[in-house]
């Protein structure tokens, strides 16, 4: 089942967190260091954040998470007025994979951006996380910009 997170969720919200900053540490230990996103402190203010939806796959236990942010364009001076559902983190646990779990997290923050009228959903992959790139393209995401860098 597919729920809001709740603060009892915290500890393993943040174990799952290490999973995934492991993935992005390996991609790029240049950027990022071996500690999680957030912490437990940047977690409870996340949950009571209006601006920031957190679901969770629980089934006996939870099984991966979908972090989101509400990003509002309705009085930006450049863009249409629109509301962006902003996808900061999605993982799955490595036991859990192949199960679709997060497919089904994808799909319900599909809906929730459809009933609260939103324009669209975004998100951010890493170059060379291959896999969740090839997930979220099978998923009907497409590319809507590049983020160039030079090393120096």
């Amino acid at each position: 089942m597919i729920r809001r997170a709740e603060e009892r969720d915290i500890p393993r919200l943040l174990e799952l967190l290490k999973q995934v900053n492991q993935v992005h540490f390996e991609l790029r230990p240049d950027l990022f260091k071996k500690e999680t996103k957030y912490n437990a402190n940047d977690l409870e203010r996340l949950l009571k954040n209006e601006d920031h939806v957190i679901f969770v796959y629980d089934d006996e236990g939870v099984q991966g998470y979908l972090f989101s942010e509400i990003r509002d364009y309705t009085k930006n001076q450049l863009l249409q007025p629109i509301k962006t559902l902003y996808i900061d983190d999605l993982c799955v646990d490595e036991q859990s994979r192949g199960n679709h779990v997060g497919k089904k997290l994808l799909e319900h923050a599909k809906e929730y951006a459809k009933e609260n009228h939103f324009h669209n959903i975004t998100l951010h992959v890493w170059e060379g996380n291959d896999s969740a790139y090839e997930f979220y393209k099978r998923n009907g995401m497409k590319e809507q910009s590049r983020t160039m860098e030079m090393i120096l």
